[in-house]
């Protein structure tokens, strides 16, 4: 997999007009709603196969009104049709847009990464006697493992620190 390296900056104003922009979306769309892992999974999903059934279900129902209950509301279905149809291509855009980000933000970070274990490397390697063994230190905090629990003999439990 080739990855074309990134060489960008975004400079503080730009980032401000961004987050600008951001902003106006959402007051845009002040109805937005926030919905728990549970309540999605929950909903009944609207995709693209389902788009035209719902869509034949409206006309059906705007049609012969006179078989549903008079709970229905068809006034909202039609609103909340409506609704998905005026977001649908707002969502394909704000999605290829969050890819984009995204891929650019993981390159990103991937090269200042890359570029860190260089550094780390380079001042380990030829660091000692030049005032860097401290820094080092902290750097290799990174890679630190944590220690691994003593095994248990069978069912047994020994108190810590002590041995066998």
């Amino acid at each position: 997999m080739s990855t074309t390296p990134i060489s960008a900056t975004l400079v503080q104003a730009d980032r401000e007009a961004v987050m600008v922009a951001v902003t106006t979306i959402k007051e845009k769309l002040p109805f937005l709603i926030d919905l728990t892992a549970d309540e999605r999974k929950a909903l009944p999903k609207m995709g693209d196969k389902s788009r035209a059934f719902v869509s034949k279900a409206l006309e059906v129902a705007t049609q012969n009104p006179n078989f549903l209950p008079r709970s229905f509301d068809l006034e909202e279905m039609r609103k909340d049709v409506q609704l998905f149809e005026a977001m649908y291509p707002i969502v394909v855009a704000l999605t290829q847009l969050q890819e984009l980000v995204d891929d650019t933000c993981l390159a990103a970070g991937s090269e200042a990464y890359a570029a860190a274990l260089q550094v780390y490397n380079y001042a380990k390697a030829s660091g000692q006697g030049a005032g860097l063994d401290a820094v080092v230190g902290e750097m290799g905090q990174r890679f630190a493992r944590k220690p691994r629990k003593a095994k248990v003999t069978e069912g047994a439990t020994q108190p810590q620190g002590a041995t066998p």
